[in-house]
């Protein structure tokens, strides 16, 4: 889970923020309640990423709001696409590596020069891992691809309701400039995920996508190229707020888990837990975090159960794994002297 320069821990949030929160939930709901009608919770994991498309645009309204849900649609979706050819495939741990590195640098420069918020390649870079650790026998490729981008266009609609008022839009110059920090974010995204994807190599598939996951969320705390202390300090404490947060909603996890609810209530606590997420992204990051770990953990759990006590502790380590990863990209890559 990621936030924007504007939400980051201890930012006032924004007083509209449970009408953004109820937008990307609507999102989910919808067709996750359909899944859930015909009995099938465990192709949630493939439309709570097109969900996503809803976080992007936060505050801002008109045309600006959707085309930047768009272009996050985009890459989300080709994230998925990435991921469900990459099960397909049944591959390895270093082809999954070598393509979420790819992917994350690229995915980085777009990001900045697109200008989206929630910044970085967190989202896209993801769904490329979840995506590809899903049996490729659950769904044929082209349903699953299409559930996401279907439920990201039904996104995009809902972020048509409710605009903000209008605020002045960047000239267009302005917007086709790519920043001139865009190579060295990149840059610190290819380290981390690299060094996360690296460790992860040594400890099997689906670590590699969870620490790697995790270590492009400090490096969303930077906006300059060349951080500062106070940089730093942020980047050290969204490590912190996530490194709490996974632990608290690892333990929420196992709670539900160990009560042996079936599969559709599960599935129902998956779309509840959405709400929540985006709710307290404002507020309180770390909170937020408690939230998103088990909405994710469960649609995983559901499409691919596996033991939940092995399944905790696995995630806990891939999360320290991959925050000290991103922690150590943002302190050696472009800081001042």
């Amino acid at each position: 889970m990621d936030a924007s320069a504007r939400t980051r821990a201890g930012a006032r949030p924004d007083r509209q923020d449970h009408r953004h929160a109820l937008r990307v939930a609507a999102g989910l709901a919808l067709p996750g309640a359909l899944l859930l009608a015909v009995g099938r919770p465990e192709l949630l994991v493939y439309i709570v990423f097109g969900s996503f498309t809803g976080i992007y645009g936060r505050g801002e309204s008109g045309w600006r709001r959707t085309r930047h849900q768009i272009q996050a649609r985009i890459l989300l979706c080709t994230g998925v696409a990435l991921g469900v050819m990459l099960s397909s495939l049944h591959a390895r741990t270093w082809m999954l590596v070598a393509v979420e590195v790819v992917f994350a640098t690229a995915g980085s420069v777009v990001a900045d020069a697109m200008r989206l918020r929630p910044a970085g390649p967190f989202f896209f870079l993801f769904a490329i891992g979840a995506t590809a650790t899903i049996p490729a026998r659950l769904v044929a490729p082209q349903s699953a691809i299409g559930l996401c981008t279907g439920t990201a266009l039904l996104s995009v609609s809902i972020g048509l309701i409710g605009s903000p008022s209008e605020a002045p839009e960047p000239s267009e110059r302005r917007r086709r400039r790519l920043p001139p920090d865009a190579g060295t974010h990149a840059l610190r995204y290819a380290l981390a995920v690299s060094a996360a994807g690296g460790a992860g190599l040594l400890l099997g598939f689906d670590h590699a996508n969870w620490a790697m996951a995790a270590a492009a969320v400090p490096l969303g705390a930077i906006d300059s190229g060349r951080p500062s202390d106070r940089d730093i300090a942020r980047v050290l404490a969204r490590a912190g707020h996530r490194t709490a947060g996974t632990v608290a909603g690892l333990i929420l996890t196992g709670v539900l888990l160990g009560l042996g609810l079936p599969s559709v209530a599960i599935g129902t606590l998956v779309i509840a837990l959405l709400f929540p997420t985006e709710l307290f992204t404002a507020r309180h990051y770390a909170l937020a975090v408690g939230f998103f770990t088990p909405l994710v953990m469960l649609m995983t759990e559901l499409a691919d159960p596996t033991d939940p006590f092995t399944l905790i502790l696995y995630r806990g380590l891939d999360t320290v794994i991959g925050v000290a990863a991103g922690v150590a990209a943002a302190v050696l890559v472009g800081r001042r002297s």
